[in-house]
């Protein structure tokens, strides 16, 4: 094929592409839970509405000991028939991540949260933390739309202190919409629990 036949339809494409409709993301529940509450105090874990189509997670522990060795466990999960394991199972040192950076999964959700949590400093982590208003979500990896689950498990010492899940629905629009076809329409419904 000639090279300027193969430039044109991949510019083509990605202009088609762009056109789309940004994806959509929207939490739909937070449950968090002390397994040690002489270490971990959860004092609440909630989403805030705004909108239909906007929620903020609002977490605020205290960790009453010292904490100078954290490990986080994520997974995700994709509702299928109830919650199924799907692309994320991954543990890794918080500590180290936080002098380093050094973590690409991390990485994702470390450069959401940064600017509206306390944990952005190296280890040990004591007293009052808390995340505050979350609700701007880029998602770099490509996700199917459906249900997710977020499951972070948090280690101290090598023993899981506390979890946190968040659930949430993701809907990628790859075609462009009219404005008699938007989200919530017949032709396009919005996902719900």
């Amino acid at each position: 094929m000639d090279h300027k036949v193969f430039i044109f339809a991949v510019s083509l494409l990605v202009a088609y592409l762009s056109c789309g409709e940004a994806p959509y993301l929207k939490m739909t529940n937070a449950v968090c839970k002390s397994y040690n509450k002489s270490w971990v105090v959860v004092h609440y874990c909630r989403l805030k509405a705004y909108s239909r189509a906007k929620t903020s997670l609002n977490i605020n522990v205290t960790f009453v000991e010292p904490a100078r060795n954290i490990s986080v466990h994520f997974k995700t999960m994709k509702k299928a028939n109830g919650y199924k394991p799907f692309l994320f199972d991954y543990t890794f040192d918080a500590c180290e991540f936080m002098r380093r950076r050094n973590q690409p999964v991390a990485k994702i959700i470390w450069y959401m949260i940064r600017n509206v949590s306390t944990i952005n400093h190296t280890c040990p982590y004591e007293g009052l933390q808390m995340l505050s208003d979350f609700h701007k979500v880029d998602i770099p990896v490509p996700l199917p739309s459906g249900d997710y689950l977020l499951m972070v498990d948090w280690l101290f010492d090598g023993k899981t202190q506390f979890a946190t899940n968040v659930y949430f629905t993701f809907i990628e629009d790859l075609l462009p919409t009219s404005s008699k076809h938007r989200r919530g329409s017949k032709e396009f419904p919005v996902l719900r629990n």
